[in-house]
């Protein structure tokens, strides 16, 4: 009894992680439940569902009333739009869906970001009170929930997307409404990709709920490989090289060389990259073994030879997301609405309020007068802004939904600045035109070094945390010690070359490898797959590494 106990109670110490031995116990007898009803496609819809929920449930608790919450919203408000014919209630049917979602999106990630920020621009000591807390302990006599924190619920800014589209489609007529709710649950609550993605967009995977399971030998040999390269990714390559040296070196900074401080950097862009790239694989993989397809959430990102060709190949998903529902409705690169003129300057303001710099602060500002003058009087220089300012406002909403701080919306808006600056680059660079194996090496390693080096205002705990690494960086490199630490953690550094070797192999030989390894007999993939096993276990360690996106 105690066991099975165990197995339908929330414990925080044992979630349903891929890289959990219990998960895959989990998705063994799902996938056979799976197989009994997986002919009969409402039975099958209305069991995904059910088990991604118990998914959940496992995975965040009780905050499965949230999701369930969500569900029943844009259900009902989905139809709703759907049997409109009058544009303005349609209109505004799906602002309230829009509306809902985002409230609760913010109450629960932004409530402490929004507070901290009035508070520290208005000199007052508002704290942020958990309220659905508070009216939750008011049906029993016991309190169940802590009402002094707000906890953010896992994988609540995928999901909230995700319904967001679903309504959004609906209201652009390009997808018509589920009939049933167990379907709509099961489009939201997937739980191969539910916590940390990739972001399904409702057009694309609507179609595939109502199509019968056809689960080819080309899917089942693509699925297991994703599933063993997302283990080597998440497992070898990402928590392998933080638990032996990156944790150690961004835990205390000022105790290691700017060295040291560097290839850190240079290692967590490895990390980040197999952490959630590694994700996305094990998700696609096991969607594949269901008979679904979701879509390819990285391309080979390091490659890119520029900003934007980056954000092109990294978190595609997300990337589509904002372009789609956030880029083109503010204008695109046409022209900028008085809505992207005051969302920017909001965020601006207070993300130098965050750098407490009164000259930067003034520079800012006069620079910003300066070129509002110049646009009033040369079309130019306003057709410049116009075709840049939505650009950068999106960068800066995706720093922000990355996490609840100015210090992601610094890491966005860096990354805004250096796909502008390219823009204005490749006018003028004599390199632009220069194909040659040099010329474009060239072009990926400066583009490695400044997406790696904007990543500490993605990594860094705080402010100060980030002020004490460039203090390192800038003022204690101690190159006479580099060949120390190499030594010294040298299965880390080898383990990094390796990853970005793999990473860096022209796109054929992925192809030739996975060819490889569909081709091979059972008892081959077998062994390939129990070799993977005790690879990645004898890099695991008993400390627990969620995937760093959960976070989000």
């Amino acid at each position: 009894m105690n066991r099975l106990y165990d197995i339908f109670q929330f414990s925080e110490d044992f979630p349903l992680i891929f890289t959990q031995a219990n998960f895959w116990i989990f998705f063994a007898v799902a996938y056979f439940l799976f197989a009994l009803c997986y002919k009969k496609i409402a039975l099958r819809n209305s069991y995904l569902f059910l088990i991604s929920l118990f998914f959940y449930y496992k995975t965040s608790g009780l905050f499965i009333g949230i999701l369930i919450f969500s569900t029943l919203v844009d259900f009902f408000i989905g139809r709703t739009i759907y049997k409109s014919n009058h544009q303005t209630k349609r209109y505004a049917l799906v602002a309230t869906s829009v509306i809902i979602n985002l409230t609760v999106l913010c109450y629960f990630k932004y409530a402490y970001f929004f507070t901290d920020s009035f508070n520290m621009l208005f000199h007052t000591n508002y704290e942020v009170v958990n309220w659905l807390a508070q009216w939750g302990n008011t049906f029993n006599d016991q309190n169940y929930f802590t009402v002094d924190k707000i906890i953010l619920p896992v994988g609540i800014s995928f999901y909230t997307f995700q319904t967001i589209s679903y309504s959004v489609d609906i209201y652009r007529r390009k997808l018509k409404p589920l009939d049933s709710i167990l379907d709509f649950g099961f489009y939201v609550s997937f739980f191969p990709q539910l916590v940390a993605g990739p972001i399904v967009r409702a057009e694309n995977f609507v179609p595939q709920i109502s199509q019968p399971t056809v689960i080819t030998k080309a899917d089942f040999d693509a699925g297991t490989f994703m599933i063993l390269k997302g283990l080597i990714k998440k497992m070898l390559f990402a928590d392998f090289i933080a638990m032996h040296f990156l944790d150690r070196v961004f835990d205390a900074p000022e105790m290691f060389s700017g060295f040291a401080n560097v290839m850190a950097m240079i290692g967590y862009s490895l990390q980040i990259y197999g952490d959630f790239s590694g994700y996305t694989d094990i998700a696609i993989g096991l969607a594949l073994l269901m008979g679904f397809k979701l879509p390819v959430n990285f391309n080979s990102p390091y490659k890119a030879t520029n900003a934007g060709e980056f954000w092109k190949r990294w978190h595609i998903s997300l990337s589509t997301w904002l372009r789609d529902y956030l880029y083109i409705p503010l204008g695109g690169n046409r022209q900028g609405t008085a809505a992207s003129y005051i969302i920017l300057a909001i965020i601006v303001l207070g993300t130098l309020y965050a750098f407490q710099n009164l000259y930067l602060v003034f520079g800012v500002l006069a620079t910003a007068l300066f070129i509002y003058i110049l646009a009033l009087y040369n079309s130019n220089v306003k057709n410049h802004i116009n075709t840049n300012i939505n650009l950068m406002l999106t960068m800066l909403i995706g720093g922000l939904w990355h996490g609840a701080s100015w210090k992601f919306v610094i890491w966005g808006g860096l990354n805004g600045l250096g796909i502008v600056v390219y823009k204005y680059w490749r006018k003028i660079s004599p390199w632009e035109a220069n194909n040659r194996w040099y010329a474009r090496w060239w072009k990926i390693a400066i583009t490695l070094a400044f997406i790696t080096f904007t990543r500490i205002y993605f990594r860094g705990e705080s402010m100060d945390h980030i002020a004490r690494w460039y203090n390192q960086v800038a003022y204690h490199m101690d190159w006479h010690y580099a060949w120390d630490i190499i030594v010294h953690y040298q299965m880390v550094f080898w383990v990094m070359l390796i990853g970005y070797v793999t990473h860096w192999l022209p796109q054929t030989t992925k192809d030739t490898i996975e060819g490889w390894y569909a081709k091979s007999p059972i008892p081959v993939k077998i062994g390939v797959a129990a070799v993977t096993g005790i690879l990645c276990y004898q890099a695991f360690s008993t400390d627990f590494q969620p995937f760093i996106y959960f976070q989000f």
